[in-house]
């Protein structure tokens, strides 16, 4: 019998891709997805625990799911509801306490089990108990890459393919090591055999994801370990793969075999995103980041002399504790120095747990605005500018959807801009369905004709 499956995803692009390894693991049981939580039988909030509040707001939604969830159960039809990812593995048990309507609770590292809880769930609510609950901690801990389905129903030409979980770093404002654990890197041959089945599936651009992905040593089968640098190497040897592109990086793990890569291997994409938080060494230290502003521009230089087309985006923290107007000052030298095509910024939020957040010297919230406002202002300016350099150009853009006008397709440039194509001046049949059947899921040369703060536009140039 076919059942409904709806997953809500919060975060990170590894949260995507873990979404999409549920819902492959549930079709062999019976799940397909649906388009909104009302007609499904399982719905999954696959949580994120670095944005401000995530907790609360998956508490919001749970309340919103269990009106569903009582109304579905007056009408004789069974519901249940999963709370999954970072969330989930820092504060499962306290979930369960506060949330009855939740069924099940499983970290990042357990999706894999996700049919052996259901079942388990389904059995304790035929047998007439009250409540139907199942923690992850109930099952053997294993690797969840072990469990990888090989017949996932992959749709597009690009795909997000994860290679190292984990954090050692300890940044004294993060959560990450304390939910998703120890760094962790996948065998090099895992990955090359699920690349090679993303590309038979047509996919032609591939997004290595890792919490500290430069920070990759994969196994060899020879006893020897890899860099991310030597794996690129070998992913841009497969036959069909034109793209391949990695975050998120730390400057620590900026090595020369991986600044090697982007000089040396055409699959590379010519964009990084390689986020320092602060430019004040102050601050950096304070964060524990381990690596100064003069590291940074180091590497930065040592990239741009390799791939001189090579663009930057970042993340920032405004307002971390003891943070002055010099040290604020600072970060945005850093930003005139190094000249951004992209970046996110935000204001810092103490996370509970976290060294930063006991600190007594926290900056106040109207501070933390206005430099907030400030510096984003100068990187608004500094992406403007950026896109505005295209106009003019002839790049290869990966098509991706149709586009809201008629004859109109989106996709990316080689530096993640999205691009809106208009294909009608080499289609004879402008409908729709004509554009999507020739044009679709590939790589085309566009010339860029306007460029807005977010997006580019263009046209097809002579193929």
């Amino acid at each position: 019998m076919t059942k409904k499956l709806f997953i809500k995803t919060y975060g990170c692009q590894m949260n995507v891709y873990d979404s999409k390894r549920m819902a492959d693991v549930l079709k062999p049981h019976g799940y397909t997805l649906s388009e909104t939580p009302d007609e499904a039988n399982l719905v999954v909030l696959n949580t994120c625990h670095i944005r401000e509040k995530a907790a609360e707001k998956v508490y919001s939604e749970i309340g919103r799911l269990r009106q569903i969830k009582d109304a579905k159960a007056e009408g004789g039809e069974d519901m249940y509801i999963a709370v999954a990812g970072c969330v989930a593995q820092a504060e499962g048990p306290e979930m369960m306490r506060r949330a009855p309507a939740i069924d099940l609770v499983l970290g990042p590292q357990t999706y894999h089990r996700l049919p052996d809880m259901l079942k388990s769930a389904e059995e304790q609510r035929r047998s007439g108990r009250r409540s139907s609950r199942v923690l992850d901690t109930e099952f053997p801990v294993e690797t969840k890459f072990d469990h990888l389905p090989q017949d996932s129903d992959y749709e597009g030409p690009a795909a997000f393919l994860t290679v190292q979980e984990g954090c050692d770093k300890f940044c004294t404002f993060c959560v990450v090591p304390y939910t998703r654990g120890a760094e962790y890197s996948r065998p090099v041959q895992d990955i090359i055999d699920e690349a090679k089945l993303l590309i038979q599936k047509g996919v032609l651009e591939i997004t290595l994801l890792g919490q500290n992905v430069n920070a990759y040593h994969g196994d060899l089968e020879n006893g020897k370990t890899a860099s991310l640098g030597e794996l690129i190497k070998r992913l841009a040897d497969l036959d069909g793969l034109e793209r391949i592109r990695y975050t998120t990086s730390h400057p620590r793990d900026m090595d020369a075999e991986l600044i090697a890569a982007h000089r040396d291997i055409p699959e590379c994409m010519p964009y990084l995103h390689l986020p320092v938080q602060s430019g004040s060494d102050k601050i950096l230290d304070a964060m524990n980041r381990k690596h100064t502003a003069e590291r940074y521009f180091e590497i930065i230089d040592e990239l741009r002399t390799g791939r001189p087309d090579i663009a930057l985006s970042s993340d920032f923290i405004v307002g971390f504790p003891g943070e002055t107007d010099e040290d604020f000052e600072a970060t945005m030298e850093l930003v005139r120095r190094v000249n951004y095509a992209q970046a996110y910024s935000f204001k810092y939020s103490p996370r509970p747990g976290t060294p930063a957040s006991v600190l007594e010297t926290q900056v106040e919230e109207h501070v933390k605005s206005e430099r907030l406002t400030a510096l984003q202002a100068l990187l608004g300016e500094q992406q403007i500018a950026f896109n505005k350099t295209s106009v003019g150009k002839t790049m290869d853009v990966l098509l991706e959807r149709i586009g809201k006008e008629e004859g109109q397709l989106v996709g990316r440039s080689p530096y993640l801009q999205a691009v809106h194509v208009d294909v009608t001046n080499t289609v004879q049949d402008h409908s729709t369905d004509n554009i999507a059947s020739n044009m679709m899921n590939k790589l085309a040369k566009v010339e860029i004709v306007e460029a807005g703060p977010r997006s580019l536009k263009g046209v097809l140039a002579e193929q």
